[in-house]
């Protein structure tokens, strides 16, 4: 009797942290709770923050990438940062920074802060696109910096997906080499 009784009292104190765990994870984007079962694309199109970041990375055939196995970690602008550049761009200079937008593996922020605090505060990152984004910390905000020096904060605690992570931006990056003309900067 004792046996059942303490297997019972496991049992759920093993469900209980679970649960709390799983709550841990619950983040809400643009109006819609993200799942961790659905892939960075799905989650991110039932955001009503992210749409005009949807419509580009299904504009230039990167939403596919995306929905597969990964791991990856995306930083996803929102509409605002996507207001403030320029709306006609060829979709090779649109792919470029989009894929500048994404790295390959999982990089949740307890990897982040270790990488900052065993690499003196700063730590850069390979992107998807071939550049690289450096992350710093400013308070307790992680911000990420691109290759001219522009900086976005992470507003958002990490999404996980069945495919990766994903951070909301309040910037669009931009690569060196990249020819995007960035209006209101």
């Amino acid at each position: 009797m004792k046996t059942i009784s303490l297997l019972l009292v496991s049992a759920f104190i093993s469900f209980a942290t679970l649960a709390q765990q799983s709550d841990a994870r619950k983040v809400s984007v643009g109006g819609a709770e993200m799942s961790s079962y659905k892939n960075v694309v799905t989650n991110l199109e039932n955001s009503r923050d992210h749409t005009k970041f949807i419509s580009a990375v299904k504009a230039v055939w990167l939403s596919n990438a995306l929905q597969g196995p990964g791991p990856f970690t995306v930083l996803a602008p929102t509409n605002d940062a996507f207001a403030r550049i320029a709306s006609r761009q060829s979709k090779s200079a649109l792919n470029k920074v989009l894929m500048y937008h994404v790295i390959d593996g999982i990089w949740d922020s307890n990897s982040i802060r270790a990488a900052l605090n065993g690499n003196g505060g700063s730590v850069s990152v390979k992107t998807m696109q071939g550049g690289y984004l450096k992350f710093t910390t400013s308070g307790d905000n992680i911000v990420v910096t691109d290759e001219s020096g522009a900086m976005a904060s992470i507003t958002s605690k990490p999404i996980y997906q069945s495919n990766g992570i994903t951070y909301v931006v309040d910037s669009i990056l931009m690569p060196s080499e990249s020819k995007m003309v960035v209006s209101g900067q």
